[in-house]
C-alpha cells in the first residue's frame, strides 16, 4: 500500500511538471486520486460551442451567445448566465434577452468528456418585448435549454491526463464542484 501511495505521489508530480492539470492525491488511509478542471478552462471550453440558433416554430430565431459559467459548490451544480437574440418574421426588430440555467455534471466514458445533464432553467427575460410574447418565450424555454446546453461538452480529459491512473485500474468517477472548479475523483474500475 505505501508502495503504491509513494508511485501515485511521484506519478502525480510528474504529471503536474509536464504541465497537465491539476492532479490531486489525498492523505491517509483513504488517500482518492483526482483531477481538476479550473474555472476558466472550462468557460473556453464552452465557448467554442457558441452561439446556437434554436428556431421556435418558423416564427422566430432564438440565438443563444456563450455563457458566463459560474461555480455552485453548495448545490454541486454549475450555473449559467446566457443572453440571447430574439428574431424572425413573428418580430419587428430583434430582441435581447437573458435567461440562466443551473446544471449537474457527468462522465462520458466513451469520449472521456465532461457534460452538461438535469437542467434547470430559470426565467427568459426580453426587456423590450411585450409581456404577453416574453411569456409564449418562455413556454419554449426548457427547449431551449435543452438544445443549447444539453450534453454540452465543459472539459475533455486527455489520454495522458487518465494514462496513470488507467494504469493503476482506476476511471473517473463523482465530479464535485468546488470553490475553484470542478473535481473529478477516481475509483476503482467496475469489472
Amino acid at each position: 500500500m505505501l508502495h503504491r501511495r509513494r508511485f501515485l505521489s511521484t506519478a502525480t508530480c510528474g504529471l503536474l511538471a509536464g504541465g497537465g492539470a491539476a492532479l490531486l492525491v489525498g492523505r491517509g488511509a483513504q488517500a482518492q486520486p483526482s483531477y481538476t478542471v479550473p474555472l476558466a478552462q472550462l468557460q473556453e471550453m464552452v465557448a467554442q460551442k457558441f452561439p446556437r440558433s434554436v428556431p421556435v416554430q418558423g416564427l422566430l430565431d432564438l440565438t443563444v451567445q456563450a455563457p458566463r459559467l459560474r461555480l455552485l459548490p453548495e448545490v454541486n451544480r454549475l450555473g449559467a448566465a446566457m443572453a440571447v437574440d430574439a428574431a424572425g418574421p413573428a418580430l419587428r426588430r430583434s430582441h435581447a434577452g437573458m435567461f440562466d440555467v443551473e446544471f449537474a455534471l457527468r462522465y462520458e466514458a466513451s469520449d472521456r468528456t465532461l457534460r452538461a445533464h438535469q437542467l434547470k432553467l430559470g426565467r427568459l427575460e426580453f426587456p423590450t418585448l411585450r409581456p404577453a410574447v416574453t411569456e409564449i418565450l418562455n413556454a419554449y424555454g426548457p427547449m431551449l435549454a435543452e438544445q443549447s446546453l444539453r450534453e454540452v461538452t465543459l472539459h475533455q480529459l486527455r489520454p495522458q491526463d487518465t494514462a496513470v491512473f488507467d494504469g493503476l485500474g482506476l476511471q473517473p468517477g463523482p465530479i464535485t464542484v468546488t470553490a475553484k472548479g470542478l473535481t473529478v475523483a477516481f475509483v476503482a474500475k467496475q469489472p
